[in-house]
């Protein structure tokens, strides 16, 4: 079985910003989409509404992605709901800003939870209970790539996505299973215009070789692409979407 026959999608932090465009633009392909969320039940809510109300199949599921316990009930759920499950997109992420020397052991633990234990108990579910021939699809960021000052945790847990999906993707490579990341560059979206101002923001639109930032459904394109069976010889590869940034 391959993704070719609409099995359901798995995507976590799917409620907001990339993670919704993510959601919907899965939907559109006729996968019906398992929506994750921690905490932001009326996030999820309308994204499923927004799917559902354009003709796809969808469901909202609240689970804490650094709990083995809570992914795995998140696939329990879709089998349920939806039958065998196909896609599974970890996307959930946390962003915390600051110098190395500033940053307590709190958020250094919350960055990684989310973005890379998060990432590990995704793909250790998805290698017994993915179908053969299904795709996994990781979040990281091309701020990895020029080691961004200030977002060292947040990098340092990308980059274990980064190893992660290298090494799941030889791991499940028997199963016909793929597994990618996706890193954006510049993109507007509310993690990453929190804490900055409006001209902040403006500059770095003007810093962009495209001369702008890129949009959440342009993350979505890339994810979509990288499930479809055409993608079936793409795996443990890191896809930079920046706009030529890096």
């Amino acid at each position: 079985m391959t993704t070719s026959t609409y099995a359901a999608a798995i995507v976590t932090g799917g409620s907001r910003s990339i993670g919704r465009a993510i959601s919907e633009r899965l939907a559109r392909e006729g996968h019906p989409v398992l929506v994750n969320y921690a905490h932001g039940v009326t996030d999820a809510e309308a994204t499923v509404r927004s799917i559902v109300d354009a003709g796809g199949r969808a469901i909202a599921a609240q689970g804490d992605v650094a709990s083995p316990t809570d992914v795995e009930a998140l696939f329990a759920t879709a089998r349920t709901e939806f039958g065998e499950v196909g896609i599974l997109v970890n996307n959930a992420g946390v962003s915390v800003l600051g110098e190395l020397s500033e940053l307590d052991d709190d958020a250094y633990d919350r960055v990684f939870d989310v973005s890379a234990r998060g990432t590990y108990n995704g793909l250790r579910a998805a290698a017994h209970h993915l179908v053969d021939g299904g795709r996994i699809v990781n979040l990281s960021s091309t701020a990895i790539a020029v080691t961004t000052p200030r977002m060292g945790v947040y990098l340092a847990a990308k980059a274990a996505v980064e190893t992660f999906t290298r090494v799941a993707a030889k791991e499940l490579a028997p199963r016909g299973i793929t597994v990618n990341a996706v890193a954006p560059g510049l993109i507007r979206s509310e993690m990453f215009s929190d804490g900055k101002t409006p001209e902040q923001l403006a500059a770095i639109e003007k810093a962009s070789p495209a001369g702008r930032l890129g949009d959440v459904t342009e993350i979505a394109d890339a994810v979509a692409l990288l499930t479809t069976p055409e993608a079936s010889w793409i795996s443990g590869q890191i896809v930079r979407v920046n706009g030529g940034a890096a």
